[in-house]
């Protein structure tokens, strides 16, 4: 009974000591195994003992290993992720704005350029340049400035500028000759004093002469000495060629200053510009001077046209259409004068 008794305790201490697990001292080379005499020990101690199986973590890691292989990992649905079989539609990007580089400074415009060829002035220089325009001169000084005659009677005054030349004024006076048209020729002092023939066989022809300077200067850019040399120069030469110094004075271009035009009336001088322009000095050919000229024609009227010119300067058109000028006014019944008499004005220059 002792016997039986000791064997069961001997028994329970032996099953007690397998449980407890005392740590392996580390072995030679790093390793985890115990040495001979340990393992040897061991071994007979645990024998005839059932193996234990490894503990068993209590808590899963979820976490995706650095080796798994598959689709990325993603967020449970509940925190809004999209699912992973859901195409996504793509929002096209905004390109990003071009650099806008600042506007270039402007360049300073380039001052106008007056045309050579115009023949009358315009309002805006002459309200630049502040001085009075030609519509301004004429109502303000109806005595001294002209630009047309009287409605009262169907009279037209036929005036040519730059005479006298070479190659034009003898056809014209030609024309003139043929319908025996009395008109009105303003003179150029030099030119009068290259061709004097041509200034004594207008006036012999019954034509009135009249002073457009001696060189074709703009009046209103001269000094007031360059001004009155022009047309006093001028006089000097007429007087002596044509017999007389005239009375009407028509500045180049038109243009003519208040105190210019004060100037001429101080010294017995009439300025007479024109209200009808044919533009022949444009070289225009015959049907657009005679239309021109017919399609503003009036009682009363003044108009400009050219009997010299450049030495390039084409006023063939000139010469073609003044018979049909003078036979279209003719059959509206109106009388062809000069200037004088259509104004009731000596030709002659008068005395101050």
């Amino acid at each position: 009974m002792k016997r039986m008794l000791a064997l069961v305790v001997g028994m329970a201490v032996v099953a007690a000591g397998g449980c407890l697990e005392t740590p392996a001292p580390s072995g030679p080379q790093g390793t985890s195994h115990p040495p001979a005499a340990l393992r040897s020990s061991k071994t007979e101690q645990s024998a005839g003992s059932l193996p234990e199986a490894a503990p068993k973590p209590l808590v899963q890691n979820h976490k995706p290993q650095s080796d798994f292989i598959g689709p990325p990992y993603r967020p449970l649905a509940r925190d809004a992720a999209p699912q992973p079989d859901r195409a996504q539609p793509q929002t096209a990007e905004t390109p990003p704005s071009p650099a806008v580089k600042p506007p270039a400074a402007a360049k300073p415009a380039k001052p106008p350029v007056r045309a050579r060829n115009t023949e009358v002035a315009t309002g805006s220089a002459a309200a630049q340049a502040g001085r009075l325009t030609l519509a301004q001169l004429s109502r303000k000084y109806p005595q001294y400035f002209k630009l047309r005659g009287s409605s009262e009677e169907k009279a037209v005054a036929l005036t040519f500028d730059d005479a006298p030349d070479n190659q034009y004024t003898a056809q014209i006076l030609d024309v003139l000759r043929k319908y025996d048209v009395r008109a009105t020729f303003f003179l150029i002092g030099s030119s009068a004093e290259k061709h004097p023939e041509l200034v004594k066989r207008i006036v012999k022809e019954g034509h009135t002469v009249g002073n457009h300077s001696y060189n074709h200067q703009l009046f209103t850019r001269l000094s007031d000495d360059a001004f009155r040399e022009q047309v006093q120069k001028t006089q000097q030469s007429l007087g002596r060629l044509a017999g007389y110094a005239p009375k009407l004075l028509r500045p180049p271009y038109g243009e003519i200053s208040e105190s210019q035009l004060l100037w001429a009336a101080e010294h017995g001088l009439l300025v007479v510009n024109w209200n009808i322009d044919s533009l022949d000095w444009k070289q225009l050919n015959q049907a657009q001077i005679l239309s021109n000229v017919m399609n503003s024609i009036k009682p009363g009227s003044i108009v400009l046209q050219h009997s010299g010119g450049g030495p390039r300067q084409d006023l063939s058109g000139t010469v073609k259409a003044l018979p049909q000028i003078i036979e279209t006014l003719r059959s509206k019944g109106y009388r062809l004068v000069t200037v004088p008499e259509l104004l009731n004005v000596p030709k002659q220059q008068s005395a101050k």
